[in-house]
């Protein structure tokens, strides 16, 4: 999903992005200015993106002064709004939601840096779901996800601050009869340095948005920046620390009721009758409601709800898969594996390179089902009236809710009323609506608002997983070692043929096989190809890292294991391959450097690099480890980040840690296995995640660059299992390909 104009510096990305920008101005309702602008991209590179088909833009639409759609042949679609009010206040409303990831700091910061406000005086207002408004045409609906929130906003957030600027500064001159060009903004003022004279933007705003809107204002160079580029608090911690933040947990509505959800203990599994007689003799509990896979009991306040939910009797009809095992569906998948599949890259006569090669080197790898265990409970709101619905949910896919809303009650989309929230973390686990709809289905039978949590037990055997992958991968060595044939086949789920069905064309699924089928790497015959195998009853979704976490692991372990096989150091093994892509040679040159790759280390530690092309960023870590008894501890981990041009360093710093911490988790510890249909792990006793006093120190190396700015909220989860695996190996000499691989140690 590469949404800027950067999209790789390799030939064969397919992906470029040609981009089109249209901004009108107008006055708001009320007095002040409204400025709408949106970030197109051309018919095809829509349908190829990964994400849903929810709804575009209609490209023959402005937004007109009241604030309505209006026809227009010249500007495209606005899907994001300013509001400047006569107070000086500046709005914004833009369809990208607050996860942790920072965008309510760094979105703020382009249109800031242009306007000319202090950044303290935006505000960042939720969007309400409209496709047509809101939706980003780089990802084909309204959502968040994919690393994109700043490749979409880099340049038209600036475009928008400067043409805004350039309008206020215009208005104050006219007042004055002054040139405009003896005048200039600061501080959210225009200032006419000569006479001393200075005027608010608030009282500036009407004059300036009755004006024409001037085509093509330049935009600042980078030298000139005041805010972007600098260390800069995120404007948001102040509310999450007091309290005053407002997530889908917080929700609070008078006489509101609590469910808790007892859901079938097998995947597919269905209610065949439920014993409530002694779930409603609890105190607090007020009505046991049945749905088709589950039972919610409804209280006056959370542990009622949950003591009546302990004490309801459930027989559950388990359907076809209540036998079904992990081993079951990893055989599924190796027979599945034998196939061939939807080819995502051919370059070259693979066949005849294999046959020539001197050596070849044949493995598989294999990654577990992964939850998204999300700090946040999952939860959801709802109030179903007979004309109405609505909903208080933080959700990455807005649109996507009330469509799930609207199939449940019956009811058009315009009596569903949404109220998005923050969200303390999504993961993926939010593009998904199916809690929304199982939440909507109780509140049907529920007289009043009902707040719907899943308790942890809950979330981790009913979410929707990473899918458990099988990959064969195949490399034909020359007499030196390198590799001049390259087969890797991708078994899986294919998450986009449900998610986005015109994304999965020709057999292949753009995510599964993301990295895999676009390497750094110069590999002069090379075959990529993908197969199909949808695991019985487990639902999967996306998960932190999409298709580079899975790949990177088996591509950048198996180049490692390229290198053993030619007795070279690693890192020199991946420079010899990178002469062709100069971003990812210099990150893992920074990287090697800063990690002190070389110097000596004791016989129980190793140290391990992987380098990656994903999200349009490049990403190179080191990590180093100590094994002892089988146990790893991760000493410290380097990475270095060319991301293009930085907008704020500490949300990168942030990004980056959590992101790495994230894969080392999954990496060391998570896996989610089933037995009977039934998912064996419950919380964070038995789906590890790395403690606070595991955590390593994380030092981060930014790369200067004057590229458009990469994505950077999932790079560090996915280059970090490679780099781990890496290291343990030349720690211990075990070569591991399945994960966790902590587990694999254990064993």
């Amino acid at each position: 999903m590469h949404g800027s104009v950067l999209a790789s510096d390799t030939p064969h990305s397919g992906r470029r992005a040609f981009l089109k920008f249209g901004l009108t101005v107008g006055l708001a309702t009320g007095g002040g200015m409204l400025i709408g602008f949106g970030l197109p991209a051309k018919a095809d590179e829509q349908a190829s993106a990964a994400t849903p088909a929810t709804g575009t833009p209609d490209p023959d639409a402005v937004i007109a002064g009241d604030g309505e759609i209006a026809p227009s042949a010249d500007l495209l679609a606005p899907n994001a709004f300013v509001r400047i009010d006569k107070a000086g206040v500046v709005s914004l409303v833009i369809p990208k939601v607050e996860m942790g990831q920072g965008v309510y700091t760094s979105i703020p910061m382009l249109l800031a840096e242009e306007l000319e406000v202090p950044l303290d005086t935006v505000r960042i207002e939720h969007a309400p779901p409209d496709a047509k408004l809101y939706g980003d045409p780089l990802l084909g609906g309204q959502l968040t996800g994919g690393s994109t929130s700043i490749r979409y906003a880099w340049k038209p957030l600036r475009q928008a601050g400067a043409t805004a600027r350039v309008m206020l500064i215009t208005a104050a001159a006219q007042q004055w009869s002054v040139d405009p060009s003896t005048c200039h903004a600061e501080a959210g003022a225009v200032v006419h340095a000569a006479s001393g004279r200075k005027a608010a933007y608030g009282d500036l705003v009407d004059a300036a948005a009755k004006l024409p809107v001037p085509p093509n204002v330049p935009i600042k160079d980078p030298k000139d920046f005041k805010l972007v580029g600098k260390p800069t608090n995120r404007i948001d911690s102040h509310e999450k620390v007091d309290g005053r933040a407002q997530f889908g947990m917080d929700v609070r509505l008078p006489d509101m009721v609590y469910a808790a959800i007892v859901n079938s203990p097998v995947l597919g599994g269905t209610v065949v009758s439920v014993d409530d007689s002694v779930a409603l003799k609890t105190p607090g509990v007020k009505q046991v409601v049945r749905i088709d896979n589950a039972v919610a009991v409804i209280g006056v306040h959370t542990w009622a709800a949950k003591a009546g939910a302990s004490a309801l009797k459930i027989e559950w009809h388990e359907g076809e898969h209540g036998t079904v095992s992990t081993q079951d569906l990893v055989a599924d998948l190796a027979r599945a594996s034998q196939r061939s599949g939807g080819v995502a890259r051919k370059e070259g006569d693979v066949t005849k390179a294999f046959s020539q090669a001197a050596q070849t080197v044949d493995v598989v790898y294999e990654q577990p089902f992964l939850a998204h265990a999300t700090m946040e409970p999952m939860n959801c709101t709802v109030w179903v009236k007979p004309d109405s619905c609505e909903i208080w949910v933080g959700t990455q896919v807005p649109t996507r809710a009330v469509d799930m809303a609207a199939q449940v009650t019956g009811l058009p989309a315009d009596k569903i009323t949404l109220h998005n929230f923050l969200i303390g973390g999504g993961f993926g686990r939010r593009l998904e609506v199916d809690g929304v709809g199982q939440a909507v289905k109780i509140a049907k039978q529920v007289n009043g608002p009902v707040k719907v949590i899943y308790t942890r037990e809950e979330d981790v055997q009913h979410d929707m997983y990473r899918p458990y992958y099988y990959d064969r991968i195949s490399a034909g060595l020359d007499a030196n070692h390198k590799p001049v044939a390259w087969k890797h086949r991708i078994v899986g789920s294919s998450i986009l043929a449900r998610f986005a069905p015109p994304a999965y064309q020709n057999g292949v699924d753009p995510d599964a096989v993301e990295v895999a089928s676009n390497l750094p790497y110069d590999l002069p015959n090379q075959l990529v190809d993908y197969v199909r195998q949808e695991p019985r009853s487990v639902p999967t979704a996306f998960w932190r890292g999409v298709g580079p976490t899975r790949s990177t692991f088996v591509v950048e372990s198996f180049v490692d294991e390229l290198a053993h096989e030619a007795k070279a150091d690693p890192v020199e093994y991946r420079r010899s391959l990178l002469t062709k892509s100069p971003r990812a040679l210099n990150v893992l040159n920074v990287a090697a450097k800063a990690g002190h790759w070389g110097q000596p280390l004791k016989s129980n530690q190793g140290r391990g690099i992987s380098v990656m092309n994903a999200f349009g960023s490049f990403f190179s870590i080191v990590m180093e480890v100590t094994v002892v008894d089988g146990q790893v501890k991760v000493d410290r981990a380097v990475c270095a980040v060319d991301c293009g041009y930085v907008v704020n360093p500490k949300t990168i710093e942030a990004q980056i840690e959590g992101g790495i911490i994230f894969g080392i988790s999954a990496a060391l510890f998570s896996e989610i296995t089933l037995k009977n249909g039934r998912v064996e792990q419950s919380n964070f006793t038995d789906y590890r995640i790395l403690r606070m006093n595991e955590a390593p120190p994380v030092e981060l190396h930014l790369v200067a660059s004057t590229e458009a700015p990469g994505g950077i909220g999932e790079p560090g989860t996915a280059a970090t299992a490679a780099a781990l695996s890496n290291a343990i190996f030349a720690a211990t000499g075990k070569r591991l390909r399945k994960l966790p691989v902590g587990r694999q140690l254990e064993t």
